[in-house]
């Protein structure tokens, strides 16, 4: 590789340079000359590279901005770089982290919701363009390492499975190295992990002391430390970003019981106290008001006095998985500092991806898939202090209240998913770089946004935007850098107008004036107003919070700002709005693709999938038939297992008969068992549920087969109607996740006999009909 000056940089990968000289026909010949070849390097004042991004946090949440959550490893960082006072974010997971990594605005890179509610519209597709590479990509071509731990929920829903396509996995997305999870969260006992694109268990159980955020700590420091021991002057780029602290909250005691009656005076008095500390940071401007408590969230002493041990322990558990969180970055950190690399590592830390997240109901939940089921009131006050002592625990899936949300994002209005109000966009960022950055613990308060990270990083290693990547003509960049605020604390703003939009909240942000409109609430489920009759709301220059609505004092401000924000959205493909919540889950009302279809599907033993790999059972009729052989000392273990321990189903042998359970939400289990145990030998075992139908989530009867005879029945009242699990597989053969039954358990649950192949039919109702594998094959195949 020719010397670094003599390199084009704007087309990637970088041409191979072409020897033409004296061909010798002897090696030997001392006329044979060629120059060395050398490794791909980036520009030498490139440094490595670390991005750090916290989930679902609000501004006031950590103690390095003056929230309670007391987070010393973020002190220190900031304590030795710059705090950044006025960060955006997108108000939602995956358009946050597109943005991130590609710094082109969530729409412009088809993610102007979460993955899941991808529709066909390209402002939603959930698929990121070609003209729009990622950071990664171009860090690696560039000659960098790179390497992404823990959440990813950037890949389209139909791309979730062993088959791929894998192109917009972080391994297809200029990662080379890949270990955490694909979706939205994760079971922090029983995570559904990935290394690269092949699906792994957890090192250990949780009886064993395991959690996620230690196992990613573990795994990023020992791929930093080989990758400076092997390659010391290969620069890395390092994205981290933990499942915490988003639901459900699970950390283990020790780290909760810190903070054992520390909020038991509410959400409203932590929200003053909060304010108060801030003002003493200076994290927020001087004259800063903090705003008022909207009616639609209800007051610490207006809550019923047997809820409130539940609140204050949902509050201490997120206060201890925060204070886990900023320990376990910690020990990342300090293991740079090891290895001697502290002063040319460039760190980002944006503690949020959006703010704290109000998606855990009024009362908090238990069970957060309740919530995502459109369920919320199953779990009454009475069943949440009956589990007071199993929040944050393997047996829960838990959230907390509204009001604590609201709390975290002090000083200001709102939360997660508001777009247009700074409470769910304004995220504290630290900024760290001792070669570069001499100022220790100072503020910057230049609007940015996280678009901005990724042009910055690329100005900092000397590299160029490119033109062609990977053959493809590129998009230019949509953010503004940051690097003159790293010297000069009052360096000009340079990023004047941003707009914002999740779900039909809108806003937009320029020249320090902001116009928003709040078009729908997270928690509530109601059909939200035509677009046309939102009010919109308008803030001044001097309003550091979005306290003063000069609405009514400045119309024609206001309507400037309206028309600004139609002009920037019509740029960004933020148009057609689409304010549909629920229903964009279905993908015959989203209009994307989908994985499976057809009413057959097979599948074979040690298959593990998600719940988009799998068919739609919720809400109607079907069958599971399974081909099995029963040892000479009778069947036990798992056949077939959908989710988990939050909710799900289970075909399994239990003292040699088969049993179906479905678990609902975790609250109650409807197991159905045969008469008698499954003779050894060669068998076709079969259940079928027959829906009552109706509508959602109703009941049905289920019979249980051996070899088409019937063997045994009953009832199940009811059902889930959306969803068994975030994040949980379908199993063959065993159960990986937590489980489904609380009749077997997390370890040694693999079925003692053989499974030849077990296959979903909806409508199925063919027991007498015994087949081959073959034929089951066949059938299969020509359904779908």
């Amino acid at each position: 590789m020719p010397a670094d000056e003599q390199l084009n940089r704007t087309i990637l990968p970088i041409p191979e340079p072409k020897h033409v000289g004296l061909t010798t026909y002897d090696a030997k010949d001392p006329d044979t000359r060629y120059p060395p070849i050398r490794a791909l390097q980036p520009p030498k004042q490139a440094p490595n590279v670390v991005i750090f991004l916290v989930d679902d946090a609000g501004f006031g949440s950590s103690s390095v901005f003056g929230g309670p959550c007391h987070t010393p490893n973020f002190e220190k960082l900031a304590g030795g770089g710059l705090k950044y006072i006025r960060f955006h974010t997108t108000a939602l997971c995956s358009p946050t982290r597109q943005a991130l990594l590609t710094g082109r605005n969530h729409h412009s890179v088809g993610m102007g919701a979460i993955t899941e509610m991808g529709t066909s519209a390209p402002g939603n597709s959930g698929v990121r363009p070609k003209d729009k590479a990622p950071l990664a990509e171009i860090l690696k071509l560039n000659g960098f390492s790179t390497a992404q731990f823990g959440k990813c929920h950037e890949v389209p829903i139909w791309e979730v499975s062993p088959m791929g396509p894998f192109t917009q996995w972080p391994t297809g997305s200029g990662f080379e190295h890949f270990y955490g999870f694909v979706g939205g969260e994760a079971n922090q006992y029983y995570p559904g992990l990935y290394e690269g694109t092949t699906a792994v268990e957890p090192p250990r159980t949780p009886e064993e002391g395991y959690t996620l955020n230690e196992d990613l700590a573990d795994r990023a420091i020992t791929w930093i430390r080989q990758q400076k021991v092997l390659m010391p002057d290969k620069p890395f780029f390092v994205y981290y970003a933990p499942g915490a602290t988003h639901a459900p909250h699970h950390v283990p005691a020790g780290w909760s019981d810190k903070y054992k009656g520390k909020f038991d005076g509410g959400w409203d008095k932590l929200r003053e106290e909060t304010f108060a500390r801030q003002k003493t940071l200076g994290v927020i401007g001087k004259d800063a008001q903090l705003t008022k408590r909207h009616e639609e969230i209800p007051a610490w002493n207006d809550m019923p006095a047997e809820l409130k041990p539940v609140l204050a322990k949902q509050m201490e558990i997120y206060a201890g998985f925060m204070e886990q969180t900023d320990h376990e970055i910690g020990r990342v950190i300090d293991a740079i500092n090891d290895l001697g690399v502290m002063d040319d590592t460039l760190i980002y830390l944006i503690i949020g991806d959006n703010g704290a997240s109000a998606e855990g109901t009024i009362n908090g939940c238990f069970n957060e898939l309740c919530t995502l089921n459109g369920l919320p009131g199953i779990e009454t006050p009475e069943f949440l202090l009956s589990k007071i002592d199993d929040f944050g625990t393997p047996k829960a899936y838990n959230h907390y209240a509204v009001g604590w949300a609201h709390a975290l994002c002090a000083p200001y209005q709102w939360t997660k998913q508001i777009a247009s109000h700074w409470g769910g966009t304004r995220n504290g960022t630290i900024v760290h770089w001792p070669r570069v950055i001499k100022a220790k613990g100072e503020t910057r308060d230049q609007f940015h946004h996280v678009i901005d990270v990724a042009k910055t990083v690329l100005e900092v290693c000397g590299l160029p935007e490119p033109t062609i990547v990977n053959s493809i003509a590129q998009a230019p960049f949509e953010g503004s850098s940051m690097v003159s605020t790293f010297t000069n604390p009052r360096a000009e703003e340079i990023h004047t107008v941003q707009y914002f939009e999740i779900m039909g909240n809108r806003g937009i942000y320029h020249k320090g004036w902001t116009a928003c409109t709040r078009h729908r609430t997270p928690w509530k489920a109601d059909a939200p107003r035509p677009f046309d009759e939102d009010v919109w709301e308008l803030y001044g220059p001097d309003d550091w919070t979005q306290s003063n609505n000069l609405a009514a004092k400045e119309p024609k401000k206001l309507a400037d700002l309206q028309r600004l924000w139609l002009i920037e959205a019509t740029k960004y493909n933020v148009v057609p709005l689409d304010d549909r919540g629920f229903e964009r889950i279905n993908p015959d009302i989203a209009g994307r693709p989908q994985m499976i279809t057809g009413e057959s599907q097979l599948l074979f033993p040690g298959m593990r999938v998600s719940e988009a790999c799998i068919l739609t059972l919720k809400n109607k009729s079907y069958a599971v038939t399974a081909q099995i052989t029963v040892p000479a000392g009778g069947a036990e273990g798992v056949i077939i297992t959908q989710g988990g321990e939050a909710g799900g189903w289970a075909l399994y042998a239990k003292q040699g008969k088969l049993k179906c359970c479905f678990n609902y939400f975790g609250i109650e289990y409807f197991i159905i068992a045969a008469d008698a145990a499954i003779p050894p030998g060669d068998h076709q075992v079969r259940m079928e549920f027959k829906y009552d139908g109706g509508g959602l989530g109703k009941g049905g009867d289920l019979t249980l087969f051996y070899d088409g005879k019937q063997v045994g029945k009953g009832r199940v009242e009811k059902t889930q109607p959306m969803a068994y699990s975030a994040d949980e597989a379908c199993d063959v053969g065993c159960d990986t996740g937590s489980p489904a039954s609380y009749e077997y358990g997390t370890t040694g649950n693999s079925f003692t006999g053989k499974i030849e192949w077990v296959q979903i039919d909806l409508k199925g109702d063919d027991h007498d009909h015994l087949v081959s594998a073959e034929e089951r094959l066949k059938v299969a195949m020509a359904r779908q």
